[in-house]
């Protein structure tokens, strides 16, 4: 029998049709996901240096090699006038497409752009020239930023390693007044003599520090199963403390860790620590309650949460000049933290709890602060307010004496954890927190 040729082209027809519309559907899945993110900040000049332990007391052991900073301490933000800054930024996720966002949350003014470019590092400050691509907001490549505004740039193609180093370059025509910026970049930024050197391959005979200006994310268009873990809290989750140039925060060290796994592989994870937050307070940032929407429920993807804060509110109260509204209690605490699980939850994040780590020793140590740590930590652990779970007090603390950092991990201050002891953190973060069909 001769085939019917009309039926056998409508077959064909209806298959080529139907591949050529999932393609599209396929694509459709895809959806933007923050690889990177900073909590941006107001400028300040710079936090207190922890006093060293007195010469009658004996020194913990030395820190293991490359175990960190001493103690945070940032200098005044630069005067940026007719000048290139570059910063380097560590994916966690990869994606075949990039976009980047600056903010202006803390100008006093409109902050112009007089170029943008985004690329792949090479070593030091060099990019990978064939990877170098002009990034451009709503098409132009020349803007201004309103005061208070964020801008989303448009999305270029590039294939985004996951842990991978990220080059951005941000050229400011005039004088951009005092930059809004993140304090602990804890990476090397390059800021150049006179000129736009956005596209350059090299930048040579720059100025550093290790602070961030004006780049609060980058995105990356993922795959559909890929999504985003918010790390949320002060300077143990900035990693103030971890070496610089080495990406020693716990948030990193989990980055790895879930890069490593076949079911968490396409999970992307932020730091969102600010050193010197404060749950209830502003000071070093606005307090953890004001930038909850910002930092959490606006990045692009986010999953869940995980919340380490509260030892500040804590120790701020203890120290010279504190006021009457610093002082907290476990209830403030507490309550403080079932509005940010009651606002993840409105949002479909699960929220997930970390206790509170040692602090006897540091600076602002008291003993009615370490009774209201344990309170807090009992609450965490047993409260059930938390989807789950995280110990990070059991993680770190001294076995002979629970109430402070075991000495491996103590930078000194006993309060900061070393490079080993960020590291032992992210160890006792269980992964299978982050299963979907949970």
């Amino acid at each position: 029998m001769r085939r019917n040729p009309c039926k056998s082209s409508l077959a064909a027809c209806a298959l080529v049709c139907g591949l050529v519309s999932a393609a599209p559907r396929a694509l459709a899945q895809e959806h933007w996901v923050a690889t990177w993110a900073a909590s941006p900040q107001a400028p300040r000049v710079a936090l207190p240096r922890p006093p060293q332990p007195p010469a009658s007391q004996a020194a913990p052991p030395a820190a293991p090699a490359g175990g960190g900073n001493q103690a945070p301490i940032f200098a005044p933000p630069p005067n940026l006038n007719n000048q290139t800054v570059r910063m380097i930024v560590r994916t966690s996720i990869g994606g075949r497409r990039a976009r980047v966002q600056l903010s202006n949350a803390f100008g006093a003014s409109a902050l112009k752009i007089g170029a943008a470019h985004l690329a792949l590092r090479d070593r030091g400050s060099a990019i990978v020239p064939s990877s170098d691509r002009a990034l451009t907001f709503g098409g132009k490549a020349q803007f201004a930023i309103p005061s208070g505004a964020e801008a989303l740039s448009d999305p270029v193609d590039l294939d985004v390693p996951k842990l991978g180093d990220l080059v951005i370059s941000i050229y400011v025509p005039g004088d951009a007044g005092s930059p809004t910026n993140h304090l602990t970049g804890l990476h090397t930024t390059y800021i150049s003599k006179a000129g736009d050197f956005s596209g350059a391959a090299t930048f040579p005979d720059a100025n550093t520090t290790q602070s961030w200006y004006w780049l609060s994310g980058v995105h990356v268009l993922a795959p559909p199963d890929a999504g985003l873990i918010v790390a949320f809290g002060d300077s143990i989750t900035d990693g103030a403390t971890s070496t610089p140039d080495t990406d020693n925060s716990w948030p990193s060290h989990l980055a790895r860790r879930l890069a490593a796994n076949k079911s968490t592989a396409n999970l992307a994870i932020v730091n969102e620590g600010i050193s010197g937050n404060r749950l209830l307070n502003d000071g070093a940032g606005i307090s953890a309650l004001a930038r909850f929407d910002r930092d959490v429920l606006a990045q692009p993807g986010v999953k869940w949460l995980i919340v380490l804060e509260g030892i500040n509110d804590i120790g701020f109260a203890a120290l010279p000049g504190a006021q009457a509204s610093d002082t907290v209690t476990a209830d403030d605490l507490i309550s403080a933290h079932k509005q940010i699980i009651e606002r993840a939850h409105l949002h479909g994040i699960k929220a997930i709890g970390a206790t509170l780590t040692p602090y006897t020793g540091a600076l602002y140590y008291t003993d009615r602060g370490e009774e209201l740590r344990q309170a807090f930590n009992e609450w965490i652990r047993n409260g059930k307010a938390y989807d789950a779970v995280i110990d990070f007090d059991m993680a770190v603390r001294d076995t002979e004496n629970p109430k402070q950092i075991r000495a491996a991990y103590n930078i000194r201050d006993h309060l900061h954890p070393n490079d080993p002891g960020y590291k032992a953190m992210a160890d006792a973060v269980d992964l299978s927190l982050f299963n979907r069909r949970k």
